[in-house]
């Protein structure tokens, strides 16, 4: 490979996300030889690189629709509050009914549970688009108040089912982790209807100026709206993976501190915080890259007390990995320049230079 095209593969958004991704892989062999196998048992496959998808699968659909939300400019802190809400409904309509192994029970709590969702996630918007409170403001209030909702829905305890229809969403299909395959028809929907239309535009437009695009005719308010119902829905779709993976609806811990994980998901993609684009691509490995990041904690024996020290710490790290100016001033001394200073002005062609300057 040539240097140039090393230089171009280098620039690309998503060879350093992928690049960690494979390292921190990599770094778990010493520590356990099998890490990257994979087997099959109870009629599943079963592995750590499983493992990584069942527990990650939730954090890239939340992560999804926060990619959209911060494309816009916005933020969405409500999100682990939804997961909440929406696993304490399904549970709760389905530990009411005589029969729990009904297959249309489950599908009637999935679409209680979607329904709700959708109209958290339309509240947010209005809140933002129509309302014009900061969206970091509007989405802390349904943050706080929508765990409450959720510990109102279960009277404050864990409701356990046993709906054999309803744990397939969290469970095992063709034996992959269905999680998988709700993941990747979320990012390739959400892919087609981004590129494929002018959709992302709008969404890439409104984040880099709304007032801008309003004025070109782009319904920016409406594109707010949408954006938040969207974010909104994934969460709600990971909300019911996880108590139906975990049998249970938690109001207390599920989907708590979600939307920390994601935010920094979408930002180890590529995404920036300001608005104006987004890179989904990026996102699903920057929620792979965390996922395993755990993972790797617990493989490698970290005591529980220093985990959140560590990750933050290996965050930190990637994030100076994928920034470019951080990799131009690290290199600086290797290729001839320097890391700080500026470069000497240019006296312009026939001015002299002042008495006082000269030496």
């Amino acid at each position: 490979m040539s240097l140039t095209s090393w230089r171009r593969l280098t620039r690309h958004q998503l060879f350093w996300p992928a690049t960690i991704l494979v390292a921190l892989l990599l770094f778990n062999l010493p520590f356990t030889p099998g890490f990257l196998a994979v087997g099959v048992r109870n009629g599943h496959l079963y592995g750590s690189l499983v493992s990584i998808l069942v527990f990650g699968t939730p954090l890239i659909l939340v992560a999804l629709g926060m990619t959209m939300v911060i494309a816009t400019g916005g933020i969405d802190l409500s999100v682990g509050a939804v997961m909440a809400i929406s696993g304490a409904l399904a549970c709760s309509y389905i530990s009411r009914q005589p029969d729990q192994n009904a297959v249309t029970a489950a599908l009637t709590a999935v679409a209680l549970a979607l329904v709700v969702s959708l109209l958290l996630g339309a509240w947010n918007g209005l809140l933002v688009a129509r309302a014009g409170v900061q969206p970091i403001i509007a989405t802390l209030v349904l943050m706080v108040a929508g765990r409450g909702i959720a510990q109102l829905i279960t009277g404050g305890f864990i409701i356990t089912v046993q709906s054999r229809p309803y744990q397939t969403i969290g469970g095992y299909l063709f034996t992959l982790p269905t999680g998988v395959f709700i993941a990747v028809a979320a990012v390739v929907g959400t892919l087609a209807v981004t590129r494929r239309t002018a959709l992302g535009l709008l969404v890439e437009s409104v984040g880099g100026n709304a007032e801008a695009s309003r004025l070109a005719g782009v319904r920016a308010q409406r594109i707010t709206i949408l954006v938040y119902v969207f974010c909104a829905l994934c969460a709600g779709v990971a909300g019911l993976m996880n108590s139906s993976n975990l049998a249970n609806a938690d109001a207390n811990n599920a989907g708590l501190w979600i939307e920390l994980d994601a935010i920094l998901a979408v930002v180890i993609g590529g995404t920036p915080l300001t608005g104006g684009r987004f890179s989904l691509g990026g996102t699903v490995l920057g929620a792979l890259i965390l996922q395993t990041l755990k993972t790797t904690i617990y493989t490698i024996g970290v005591p529980s007390q220093a985990n959140m020290v560590f990750e933050a710490a290996v965050v930190i790290i990637v994030c100076l990995i994928q920034s470019p100016d951080f990799r131009r001033r690290a290199t600086a001394p290797f290729r001839g320049g320097t890391r700080t200073g500026s470069p000497p002005v240019r006296q312009p062609a026939g001015v002299d230079t002042p008495v006082e300057a000269r030496p």
